[in-house]
């Protein structure tokens, strides 16, 4: 542990079980990412991919104790903001939304 309060084995467990359930839910929304219809959805798809890793991280961090952990999730959110922008950025026509 890197200076975390250690937590009970129920807790540990159950924020394992949330991050495992999170990287479930991923393999939709990866699915999504590759089948979406529209453009909008496969950027949705692959925005919400990249908040399901940020949460992954932030519950793993708490769950092993391992601080490192929720400084990946800060950056990996700060890159997935800045992703998120630049896409829309490039999907939206001129005179529309920017």
């Amino acid at each position: 542990m890197t200076g975390a309060t250690p937590l009970s084995p129920l807790i540990e467990d159950v924020f394992l079980g949330a991050a495992g359930l999170f990287m479930l839910l991923a393999v939709a929304m990866f699915y999504r990412a590759i089948k979406g219809p529209t453009t909008q959805d496969r950027v949705l798809a692959v925005n919400v991919l990249g908040t399901n890793t940020v949460v992954v991280l932030a519950l793993l961090a708490a769950a092993l104790g391992e601080s490192a952990l929720l400084d990946i999730a800060l950056i990996y959110a700060l890159l997935n903001f800045l992703m998120a922008v630049a896409i829309s950025k490039f999907t939206v026509e001129r005179g529309g939304v920017l």
